[in-house]
């Protein structure tokens, strides 16, 4: 089974594929961290201030191929990120989607106007934003809008957390997988 976690960015991916680790003791891969290591080592021309399209063109391909892998192996995985494109499920035979878990985090307007300062104060729980003064409100709110209607328009179901976080999420680690 691959879990494949997406979502607007500060939505709790990354938590949520802690937690998922921890419970069901699959191993989990960042595509923050393929990108990461890509662009440090130098293999690629890309950068940080590469926008999430360029970004999602070049990781997804990578990313696609390792869930293939892992599914042809029968091994579990979580593969958590944002740059997982809107039309995912066409890159996956039948075959191959049965084993997939797809998981997309969306936070509603009035839940960022709720909770804003929450989710800046827990930005960097997982993992350390060394700059996060890009994200304000409204940015999040466009990132999640863009997300939302994206995943919509392909057709998949996006979790929205509308009021209670800690219930959306518990109710992820409840379903099974």
């Amino acid at each position: 089974m691959v879990i494949l976690i997406t979502g607007a960015s500060h939505t709790g991916k990354t938590a949520l594929a802690q937690k998922m680790l921890e419970k069901y003791k699959y191993p989990y891969v960042s595509i923050d961290h393929i990108k990461m290591g890509l662009i440090r080592s130098g293999n690629t021309k890309l950068t940080t201030e590469d926008s999430d399209a360029v970004l999602t063109d070049y990781l997804w391909p990578i990313v696609r191929e390792m869930v293939k892998t892992a599914i042809e192996n029968r091994q579990n995985l979580i593969v958590e990120g944002c740059y997982v494109p809107f039309g995912w499920r066409q890159d996956f035979s039948k075959e191959y989607l049965e084993d997939i878990r797809f998981i997309c985090l969306a936070l509603t307007d009035d839940y960022i106007d709720a909770h804003f300062s929450d989710i800046k104060a827990h930005a960097s729980d997982i993992e350390s934003r060394i700059d996060d003064s890009y994200c304000t409100a409204i940015t999040l709110k466009a990132d999640n809008r863009q997300v939302i209607n994206g995943f919509k328009a392909a057709g998949e179901e996006v979790i929205l957390i509308e009021s209670d976080y800690e219930q959306a999420i518990n109710n992820l680690l409840t379903r099974r997988t």
